[in-house]
């Protein structure tokens, strides 16, 4: 029969998460009770973020190591530690909690670029946000986090795959971004059919196992909706600022405000909308269209309580065949310098 002190000597030994300090160090475990009529273990464990993929893996581990000591059946509760006992660990860093951009301690600002639907051209503006961030200094990563509907690779005109160096994921850098999709792991764009655990595990590759060096912003091209995916990446981090992009169309707008409700029920703090395909320009008269209609933007930002950020018209970049990026705009251009002061803010904001 197990008894209270196995328990917590097995557990101790375990490590919190994203503190990556053992739950002996952080005092993680709360409470532990034995039904010895039963061989029932019921533990009650505090960790650094709760509801997140990385509280499952620990459960799974906690059962694992429970049972093979003998538990017939074990019990999991989970708690968030208390703010102070965090505070105790910020600072204090190993190398490793640099290295994960996990981790409470990162100094990395996460951005999330979300839509509530497809087509308003959300990886449009993650793709232009990025570059603008790094033409202002910026040390910048992209993680291309539609994993059904990768399209940044192609969209940055990027034709070199990510290197393994030591089991780490080299990302790929074009135009002053570190890239990082599940484009570069699919071959002749086959479609992908996996279920949501194996993308889980994707996701959190591109989080840990990529070595993205020193970076002040990561960008995260999230997919449209509010799906499985979407929701996973949303509990996974465990901070992130969301922008929310929409088109001036009503009906645009109504719907991305569902994108924005979720990051406002996992915790997230919304920064801004920015309204994509506001107008299109004619360029023999300079008159402007709104083909899509007007104020969905605007409204959007008024629901969600934040800032309109930017309108961006419709149109396209200027190619090039020597620096071929078919959606990247030129520093130069109109939108270019859209994307520069809305980066600005973003900045100032974020």
């Amino acid at each position: 029969m197990i008894n209270e002190q196995q328990v917590r000597t097995l557990l101790g030994a375990l490590n919190d998460p994203f503190l990556h300090r053992t739950l002996e160090e952080t005092n993680g475990i709360s409470e532990v009770s034995i039904k010895e009529e039963k061989n029932h273990v019921s533990v009650k464990l505090a960790i650094a973020k709760i509801n997140s993929a990385e509280q499952m893996q620990l459960q799974g581990k906690v059962v694992e190591v429970l049972k093979e000591a003998g538990a017939a059946t074990v019990g999991i509760r989970f708690e968030e530690l208390p703010k102070e006992v965090l505070e105790q660990f910020r600072g204090k860093t190993k190398e490793s909690d640099n290295e994960n951009l996990l981790s409470p301690n990162s100094k990395v600002k996460i951005i999330s670029i979300a839509s509530g639907k497809g087509g308003v051209g959300k990886s449009t503006v993650s793709v232009n946000l990025a570059v603008a961030l790094a033409r202002l200094g910026k040390k910048v990563g992209l993680v291309d986090a539609d994993i059904y509907g990768f399209s940044v690779p192609d969209m940055m005109g990027v034709k070199d795959i990510p290197q393994i160096i030591e089991d780490r994921i080299i990302p790929v850098e074009r135009k002053g971004v570190k890239v990082i999709s599940m484009g570069f792991f699919v071959e002749n764009n086959t479609p992908v059919v996996w279920r949501g655990p194996m993308l889980g595990k994707v996701l959190d590759q591109f989080f840990k196992d990529v070595e993205w060096g020193e970076l002040d912003y990561l960008l995260l091209d999230l997919p449209p909706g509010t799906g499985d995916v979407a929701l996973d990446i949303h509990q996974m981090l465990p901070a992130s600022k969301e922008i929310v992009v929409t088109t001036p169309h009503p009906t645009a707008a109504f719907v991305a405000a569902r994108a924005g409700a979720m990051a406002l029920q996992t915790d997230h703090e919304i920064i801004g909308v920015i309204e994509n395909m506001s107008w299109y320009e004619s360029k023999s008269t300079g008159e402007k269209e709104f083909v899509f209609g007007k104020g969905g933007g605007p409204k959007l930002a008024d629901e969600l309580r934040t800032e309109l950020l930017g309108q961006l018209p419709l149109g396209q970049p200027d190619w090039n065949d020597i620096d071929f990026a078919p959606s990247v705009y030129g520093e130069t251009h109109n939108t270019g310098k859209i994307y520069l002061d809305i980066a600005q803010k973003i900045i100032e904001k974020a």
